[in-house]
């Protein structure tokens, strides 16, 4: 048993059951997260399930009568969704009700909030032993709306593609929502049918954030369809050291397309690090393009006036940094030099006391504000689950605080460009 300000606990053996104990809201956040890995023949299924299995229950069997019943429990709000998490893709439900003692008579809201979350993931509507086909057509042509305007945010849609091309053929490349040529191919059976087997394989995470007593764990192990799960051997991939990249010759794409701004996405590579040097890659992305201070806001965007936008993030799962920047087309080739001066730069050594301190400020204030917001932290504690690690917050702070300049320029000698994008008219 791990003990964090709150606790894990093994229920069955591929079922975890997490308590995050804060008493900072009047609320409690229940979620359930199903672990799977990232596959290209299932990746639209999964994107699909929960929006067909928060359709009906067997007990609740329209959206109306679930809205209903979270309206009497004092308008409790259910929420739904789809991840990518490193190699894996991650199916999540969440509950926010009431705490206990905000409610004016003694009602069991936890109990009730887990009843009807596991109620609405294991206790699907369904008809002869398929699901049902309104419910799946239905929102088959939802999903398949949000497939197709994925081409409207064209920086997402940019960052998207640069992804896609740098891990071609490999499951990250994989769009977490899937692909229209597989939708036509799902029907109420097949779903149904892949459904059970997901349910008896995947990894699944139970948490509950809030003002939490001891019986709450009992109650969720003697939960009904909680008693019906098999013991596993969950089918995830662990986040975390696996991801050893090698030097690439770097990829440069070019897509055409009616648009304004041209879209510049650089995926960088950093080479053979391990979960430790992460906290140096941390503040080393936040010297580069993380802040208003940044290395690619300052001299991209404010000198060179050859940005609007120019940034980047860090995928941690994927030892990846990803550079953008929105650009006047014709100063392609200026913005992409001086993107590649910040880079020599930094391997350089050109690297401020002042703007490591301003990054380890930065990462430091976003770490603490994580027990902010109860989803924030779940996530928090999700990721480290999966990455097999458990860095307490406070702990994470006097990490980020011992990285030395030199453990930074190391970084920035160990990152090579895998794939230029660029989008422009």
């Amino acid at each position: 048993k791990i003990r964090y300000r709150n606790y894990k606990e093994n229920i069955k053996k591929g079922i975890e059951f997490h308590k995050i104990n804060t008493n900072k809201f009047k609320t409690n956040l229940f979620a359930v997260f199903l672990t799977t890995p990232l596959k290209k023949e299932n990746v639209t299924m999964n994107a699909l399930m929960p929006l067909v299995l928060k359709r009906g229950t067997n007990r609740l069997n329209s959206q109306e009568l679930i809205s209903e019943k979270l309206e009497e429990m004092y308008g409790a709000g259910f929420d739904c969704g789809i991840e990518k998490s490193g190699n894996n893709q991650v199916i999540k439900f969440y509950v926010e009700s009431l705490n206990d003692e905000y409610i004016p008579d003694k009602k069991d809201m936890i109990e009730e909030s887990f009843n009807i979350l596991f109620d609405i993931i294991f206790n699907p509507f369904i008809k002869e032993n398929k699901f049902n086909k309104e419910y799946v057509e239905g929102e088959k042509n939802k999903l398949k709306k949000i497939i197709e305007s994925k081409i409207d945010n064209k920086a997402g849609y940019a960052v998207d593609r640069c992804i896609e091309e740098m891990y071609k053929n490999k499951p990250y490349g994989l769009y977490k929502y899937g692909y229209i040529e597989d939708l036509e191919n799902i029907n109420e059976e097949n779903l149904f049918n892949y459904y059970n087997e997901l349910v008896k394989k995947c990894k699944i995470d139970i948490f509950i954030s809030g003002k939490v007593d001891k019986e709450t764990i009992d109650k969720v192990k003697n939960n009904e369809f909680i008693k019906k799960l098999n013991e596993r051997q969950p089918e995830y991939i662990k986040n975390g050291d696996s991801e050893k990249k090698e030097t690439v010759e770097t990829k440069v794409i070019e897509e055409s397309m009616d648009v304004m701004q041209g879209k510049l996405v650089l995926g960088l590579d950093i080479l053979n690090i391990n979960e430790e040097e992460k906290y140096a890659v941390s503040i080393y992305n936040i010297i580069l393009g993380g802040s208003a201070n940044s290395k690619l806001f300052q001299n991209v965007r404010e000198k060179a006036s050859l940005a609007y936008t120019a940034g980047s993030s860090y995928l941690r799962q994927k030892n990846n940094i990803l550079i953008r920047c929105g650009i006047e087309i014709q100063n392609y080739n200026k913005a992409l030099e001086t993107v590649k001066v910040q880079l020599d730069d930094l391997k350089n050594g050109k690297i401020e006391e002042e703007d490591i301190e301003n990054a380890k400020k930065l990462i430091i204030a976003s770490v603490k504000s994580i027990t902010s917001e109860q989803d924030t932290e779940i996530t928090y504690y999700y990721g480290q689950e999966l990455a097999g690690t458990l860095i307490e917050i406070s702990d994470y702070e006097n990490k980020v605080n011992a990285v030395t300049k030199e453990q930074i320029q190391e970084i920035a000698n160990s990152v090579s460009i895998n794939t230029i994008y660029f989008l422009k008219d």
